[in-house]
């Protein structure tokens, strides 16, 4: 069954986008923050960036769900930052059942948006170091963050092969 990921930078949207695309699609969502280790958390919250040492459980974790996953009735959309070519290679594991959505936009729109935020671990301190790490990919669907979240989803609808329904 159909996997969706949602990437992209922290702020850019991905937990707003993700359910909304996973309730489109009468699938599940999950959160990629939920797969790190504590020692991860701890060290983002402490304003301090990731490495690939540290992101290596996380993404063996997304991407032993992803397998499972791929075989459920039903499609499950992933939030996850997928910064690298290579991490997105873990997490697809080279199937074509896995597919990508970036939510792209600029660091000052998606800074402003991280400011307003206070319920979350990742502080916009480390903004700076998401961009510097993120690959852009050229095979993902692309979506620009300025767009409502509601018109987001029915943009890539059927970029991923599904006619929405009309309510």
């Amino acid at each position: 069954m159909m996997v969706v990921v949602v990437m992209g930078v922290a702020g850019s949207g991905k937990s707003t986008v993700g359910p909304l695309l996973a309730q489109a699609l009468g699938g599940d969502f999950a959160e990629g923050d939920k797969f790190h280790p504590a020692a991860n958390v701890a060290k983002m919250s402490s304003g301090v960036p990731l490495d690939d040492a540290d992101r290596k459980p996380w993404l063996a974790a997304m991407a032993a769900a992803i397998a499972e996953w791929s075989h459920k009735d039903r499609p499950t959309v992933l939030a996850c930052s997928a910064l690298k070519r290579s991490y997105r290679a873990i997490l697809s594991g080279g199937s074509p059942e896995i597919h990508f959505v970036f939510l792209k936009g600029e660091e000052p729109v998606i800074a402003a948006r991280m400011a307003k935020r206070h319920d979350h671990f990742m502080p916009s301190s480390l903004l700076r170091s998401q961009f510097a790490t993120l690959e852009e990919p050229d095979d993902a669907i692309v979506a620009d963050i300025r767009e409502d979240p509601a018109a987001i989803v029915a943009a890539v609808l059927p970029r991923l092969g599904v006619i929405p329904q009309s309510a």
